[in-house]
């Protein structure tokens, strides 16, 4: 299933499209939207976006991994990561599509 790949323009597009905003106020909001998304994260607050999804950082601790080439072991460092948990009206709407179904 090798689908389209959305950028920041096609999403400053779609709002300009949806809503009537100039280009450049457009592009403002994307920019400002993802902004604080961002910033939340960085703090390492959730950020939770109903019907859609939760976007969380998560702290993971230092492990030891294995080299695939070599098979020696190295320690892999202590680290944050971001993950995207959607929401169940998400997936339920994904996999109507996926099923040919139409959403509300």
């Amino acid at each position: 299933m090798a689908g389209k790949t959305v950028t920041r323009a096609d999403l400053c597009e779609a709002v300009y499209q949806k809503l009537g905003l100039s280009r450049s106020e457009s592009a403002a909001l994307v920019e400002l939207v993802l902004k604080e998304i961002t910033a939340c994260l960085e703090r390492g607050e959730s950020v939770k976006l109903s019907s859609f999804g939760s976007f969380m950082v998560r702290k993971k601790g230092q492990r030891i991994g294995r080299n695939p080439k070599t098979g020696k072991e190295v320690p892999i460092s202590p680290r944050r990561v971001m993950v995207f948990k959607p929401s169940a009206i998400l997936k339920q709407r994904i996999n109507a599509v996926a099923h040919g179904k139409s959403s509300p």
